[in-house]
């Protein structure tokens, strides 16, 4: 679904989407914000690839050395830059995440979390190549979607958005199976553990991949 997140579901219409959040989907963002904790420590950099409005940059920002994070959508930078003011240790930039600015190595941990690689619409080996170009030999790169075992309470916090107007009616024919699909055009399938280790064999890459929580689902490559 390119563009989608650029011109339907930025900004303020983005951070409402997670207010709406019924109590099992706030348990699963807290679940995966504390997971990447866990691979952060003080002095470290960190890459965020679309990182919206600033919800997870806020949590993870005061655990590294410097933050830095990248999104499409301008009006969404804009609202981070307001979200994320008293970090003085974060910058923001607008920037294609398949061809980022940095030089290789930049940084010590890359994260694209919460099904970002499926909701970016661009190619996942392009994706995760330019993540590993861009983490220092012994970083880390993390990418996450979510866990079968999820799609229940995903369907649920994805029909509440949709009762609050922010995505478009659920087409409850054409969703099921992982697949989440709109009658506006919004389009999100799942990168299950089958995708994450095809991903990984196509580029060569050592990956470990473990479920978290029973609702997220965690790829992660150690940079060589």
């Amino acid at each position: 679904m390119p563009n989608y997140y650029t011109s339907k579901l930025a900004a303020q219409r983005l951070r409402a989407c997670y207010e709406v959040a019924p109590p099992t989907a706030r348990a699963y963002l807290e679940a995966e914000i504390d997971f990447v904790l866990e691979h952060l420590s003080p002095e470290m950099g960190l890459l965020e690839l679309g990182c919206g409005y600033g919800r997870v940059l806020r949590r993870l920002g005061p655990a590294a050395r410097a933050s830095v994070g990248i999104d499409t959508s301008a009006a969404s930078l804009h609202l981070a830059r307001e979200f994320l003011g008293g970090l003085d240790t974060t910058l923001l930039a607008a920037m294609d995440a398949t061809r980022m600015g940095f030089p290789d190595g930049a940084f010590d941990l890359t994260i694209c979390i919460q099904n970002g690689i499926s909701a970016f619409g661009v190619d996942g080996r392009t994706l995760l190549r330019e993540a590993v170009r861009v983490t220092r030999a012994g970083g880390t790169v993390l990418f996450s979607s979510y866990a079968s075992a999820f799609w229940a309470s995903r369907l649920e916090w994805f029909r509440a958005q949709a009762d609050h107007g922010l995505i478009g009616e659920i087409d409850e024919d054409a969703t099921g199976d992982g697949v989440i699909v709109c009658k506006d055009g919004f389009r999100a399938r799942t990168f299950g553990r089958e995708d994450f280790a095809a991903l990984a064999a196509g580029l060569g890459l050592a990956a470990r991949i473990e479920e978290v929580a029973g609702s997220s689902l965690f790829f992660e490559v150690t940079v060589a």
